[in-house]
């Protein structure tokens, strides 16, 4: 199964088809009958880009208010702060007991939030799901998500300890993915739009520069899935809300990669009012440099010294002047610039500026 995703890792995908291969690739450890899988901004923690194979875009959509605002007890922000990274609802979690520190993978915390997500799988025809937090020492890249239909097999713990396994190639998946298609032509430049969301988390008024931005970005002309409009407006939404009322929740700043919009897009979102029930503004605009530079060296697998230089180098400084300012050799500088373009698969300075926008 490593293997399968790892040979996967340079190919180049279209809407869903990733998700199709990883549950191709997994399905013989554990079965399943749909799956989702979300890239994150390993910065921010905020969903970037995402797939889906036979799992309805309707419960993703309908699960996103329980993940961020209600009592999903496996939302990200919560399966983050567990000591293991997989989440299991329905099934075999109804009569386990509560987890202390340390439990197995797949033992559930109490919620009282529980039944309502029960329901809403339900609702879907889906009897359990399992969730792996796609996490390592670097960062937090993503979220895999397995559901099998209702009336079948739930899964288990044993099904739990499996999926924990293959965290790191399925990081590698997303990360390449991540780092592949950089933009290689300009795109015509687009300023900043605005999308009002209402507090019924629907769109109640754009911008004519949100309008074309959003027309820039449709799915029928790209690469990215047919539900990606519905579902990441309002997950950007509900991000800002909970962040407002939960500093310690993801930040609701997504950077999509080339490879899934066509270009990369920066989208944050900011409540217009105290409390984060009322509207929230969304921004949409091109991914570039200060906005750009640090989920690309996180993506990219940048050292904390390398962003260093990279920031140097975007700001216009030569290497002599990087030297003297970080207080190290030239010769040192030199050797972090060619390790910064061996990762970042550029042949040289006026390429990286050009990647980052400058």
């Amino acid at each position: 199964m490593a293997r399968r995703l790892e040979a996967a890792a340079g190919e180049r995908f279209v809407r869903d088809e990733m998700a199709e291969l990883v549950s191709r690739a997994i399905g013989p450890c554990v079965a399943h009958d749909g799956l989702r899988l979300f890239g994150m901004n390993p910065v921010t923690g905020a969903v970037s880009f995402g797939f889906l194979h036979t799992f309805s875009p309707g419960l993703v959509r309908d699960q996103l208010y329980e993940s961020y605002l209600g009592g999903d007890p496996f939302s990200p922000v919560d399966v983050a702060r567990l000591p293991a990274p997989v989440g299991l609802i329905g099934g075999d979690d109804r009569a386990a007991p509560e987890p202390s520190p340390g439990s197995a993978p797949g033992s559930p915390p109490r919620s009282p939030g529980r039944r309502r997500a029960l329901e809403i799988l339900t609702a879907h025809g889906a009897g359990c799901e399992l969730r792996l937090l796609l996490r390592d020492g670097r960062g937090l890249w993503g979220l895999l998500s397995l559901l099998r239909s209702e009336g079948g097999r739930a899964f288990g713990p044993d099904d739990a300890e499996r999926l924990s396994r293959i965290s790191s190639p399925l990081i590698t998946l997303l990360r390449r993915y991540a780092t592949a298609g950089e933009p290689r032509t300009a795109r015509p430049y687009l300023p900043a739009g605005v999308v009002i969301v209402g507090a019924d988390n629907e769109v109640r008024s754009l911008t004519p520069e949100a309008r074309a931005w959003l027309a820039e970005i449709d799915p029928a002309h790209g690469m990215a899935p047919e539900w990606m409009p519905m579902v990441s407006m309002r997950e950007i939404t509900l991000a800002a809300r909970r962040h407002l009322i939960d500093p310690s929740a993801p930040a609701p700043v997504a950077c999509s990669p080339a490879a899934f919009l066509g270009r990369r897009v920066a989208v944050h979102a900011q409540p217009l009012d105290a409390d984060g029930t009322g509207d929230v503004a969304v921004i949409l605009q091109e991914a570039t440099g200060d906005l750009l530079l640090p989920v690309f060296s996180a993506w990219h697998g940048l050292t904390a010294r390398e962003r260093q230089i990279v920031q140097h180098l975007h700001s216009g400084a030569a290497p002599k002047q990087i030297a003297r300012s970080l207080s190290v050799s030239l010769h040192t500088v030199n050797t972090h610039v060619k390790a910064v373009f061996r990762k970042t698969g550029v042949s040289g300075r006026d390429e990286l500026l050009a990647t980052l926008g400058a």
